[in-house]
């Protein structure tokens, strides 16, 4: 706990299953002796019948808030009654930790968290719908040109702007980034996290994200997470890197600088179950719309050494610490205690079961021929949310070690309540397409 006398207030956060922050705030005097119930009815995940849900502070969370330094933030644990609640996304990412712990390794995980920073107005209701998005970034001399922005120098742009606040607010709550830049496309920024487990990382995410928002309010703007929130330019992913240490060991690093013989079983886990672990890491419609090519997103469910055309990268290094593999489908909206958890879940199902990948990839992955694809057997991601949760109903096994029985099953019923939810309404580009047929 902070020991600051200012501090009169708790936020105290929790996520839940689909990844969406919720918040209440509570006197900080009460923060470790009040219990804390709230109504999980009413953010799906529990029956109304039975609803009630105790939140127990995460004390290594509390974090001052910089721009309230009379409030600080705090995660927590979700208990129903006297038991871990089987809902709780974050013990989900503790249960892996201890298994990976209990295989003798220790796992160190990084995400890059990619965004959006522009001017968004949007309308749903009945026989009106519209969106509205303003990017406003631009050189002195004129507009950001698409798809041409990698690591700009922007610091005259909002995304810049928002960057540097953000970072600053993390940087005083503890959470200093590894990385951040501008990315590819105009007014889209990129946050790296420090390294950890799937605990902590996810932390950093859900905390990254909340502050990102924060930051971009103050200026005026807003901060999407949204995969793809334009059509004619890259989306934003959240890229995730692993690597499996013993002790001091990399066990990923080969001594003639590739893939050791347990990262490509790793690597082979991840292919092998790269179609359900795509319900988990690219969680929403908008993600497939993401995940098409000519747009640094993969398609395909192949790997390679340096190579962005695929769905795992293993990243050139010249020293055993660097050494590590890039799943490239993953994005920010996911919960990022899931995500994080099934990529090291399916890895170490992978190295279980010797699953070799295959040769690498060495070509460009959306040049290849529809027999190529064919004669190679690579495997495609799935086509949209609800192929993909077709996919986690019938493979997820090599998730059971960590994830409850009734967690995969609420999943997969918000998931497809989503899915009809949003696939039911009618979008402007269908009108474009259709309205004179």
């Amino acid at each position: 706990m902070t020991d600051s006398v200012q501090v009169e207030e708790a936020e105290v956060h929790y996520v839940d299953i689909v990844g969406r922050l919720h918040a209440l705030t509570i006197p900080y005097r009460k923060l470790s002796a009040r219990e804390i119930y709230i109504d999980a009815s009413s953010v799906d995940m529990l029956d109304i019948s039975n609803s009630d849900l105790l939140l127990k502070p995460d004390e290594s969370t509390v974090a001052v808030l910089p721009w309230e330094p009379r409030k600080c933030r705090v995660l927590t644990s979700m208990w129903l009654g006297k038991e871990r609640f089987w809902g709780d996304t974050r013990y989900a990412a503790e249960r892996t930790e201890n298994l990976v712990r209990s295989l003798g390794y220790e796992a160190m995980m990084g995400a890059e968290v990619e965004f959006f920073i522009h001017r968004v107005k949007y309308f749903v209701n009945g026989g009106k719908q519209y969106v509205s998005v303003h990017q406003e970034e631009m050189f002195p001399s004129g507009i950001y040109p698409p798809k041409g922005m990698y690591q700009a120098l922007d610091m005259w742009g909002p995304a810049y702007s928002v960057r540097e606040k953000a970072t600053q607010y993390l940087k005083f709550m503890g959470v200093e980034a590894t990385k951040q830049h501008h990315e590819v496309a105009p007014n889209q920024a990129e946050i790296v996290t420090p390294s950890g487990g799937p605990l902590s990382v996810g932390d950093y995410v859900t905390t990254i994200k909340y502050v990102v928002k924060k930051a971009a309010s103050e200026l005026g703007y807003i901060a999407n997470f949204m995969p793809k929130p334009l059509s004619d330019d890259n989306g934003s992913g959240m890229h995730v890197h692993v690597s499996l240490w013993i002790n001091s060991s990399n066990v990923f690093w080969d001594e003639e600088g590739e893939l050791s013989q347990v990262g490509r079983y790793f690597v082979g886990g991840i292919l092998e179950h790269g179609k359900s672990i795509a319900a988990l890491v690219a969680s929403t419609t908008n993600s497939y719309k993401r995940l098409v090519p000519g747009y640094e997103a993969p398609v395909y469910l192949a790997w390679g050494y340096a190579n962005r055309s695929v769905a795992v990268r293993v990243p050139k290094t010249q020293k055993p610490s660097g050494s590590r593999v890039e799943f490239r489908v993953p994005d920010p909206l996911s919960n990022p205690y899931l995500a994080l958890s099934a990529i090291l879940l399916a890895g170490l199902d992978g190295v279980r079961k010797k699953i070799d990948p295959g040769d690498p990839l060495r070509r460009n992955a959306y040049k290849l021929s529809p027999n190529e694809i064919k004669e190679l057997g690579i495997e495609t991601l799935p086509r949209n949310l609800w192929e993909a949760i077709e996919h986690l109903e019938t493979d997820n096994d090599y998730l059971r070690p960590a994830f409850p029985a009734e967690l995969i099953e609420k999943y997969i019923e918000l998931k497809k309540k989503e899915v009809l939810s949003v696939e039911s309404i009618p979008t402007p580009a269908e009108y474009a397409h259709y309205l004179s047929w």
